[in-house]
């Protein structure tokens, strides 16, 4: 097996630590404790509020980093057809928007300055894992036809 197979296949381990892991802690005064915040716990939370913006952050933060991880599989293995390619680029694209909403509400929540925000370890290995894919179907491009 491949170097950038074994990195592949390693984020499906890799992710679904990052969604358990605490991407941030928040609270409402600095006195009190923050409460911890992971996609999972979020995705939980949203349920009980929002069920669409729930589902389409199952969707971003789960699935689609999923699917381009086993899409790259199959491509990097030879079981997808190389026609599927530009279907993993857009996947791709789809999987770092999780990233992206993620520091929004970052910079919304430290702005409005009602409480205290910090930034969780989880947050750097999940963006970490998103990035490692990108980097890995770069390479895994220039080396397939």
């Amino acid at each position: 097996m491949s170097p950038l197979r074994l990195a592949n296949l390693s984020l499906l381990i890799l992710f679904p630590i990052a969604w358990v892991a605490p991407l941030m802690r928040a609270g409402l005064l600095p006195l009190f404790g923050l409460s911890e915040i992971s996609v999972l716990s979020g995705v939980i939370s949203l349920w009980d509020t929002d069920i669409f913006l729930s589902l389409v952050v199952v969707f971003f933060a789960i699935i689609a980093p999923i699917a381009k991880v086993l899409a790259l599989e199959g491509l990097m293995s030879g079981r997808l057809p190389a026609r599927l390619k530009p279907w993993l680029f857009h996947l791709g694209r789809l999987a770092m928007a999780d990233v992206f909403l993620i520091a929004i509400y970052i910079t919304v929540a430290k702005g409005i300055g009602m409480g205290r925000l910090e930034v969780a370890w989880g947050l750097y290995l999940f963006s970490a894992c998103v990035l490692a894919s990108l980097a890995l179907s770069i390479a895994s491009g220039h080396k397939r036809a």
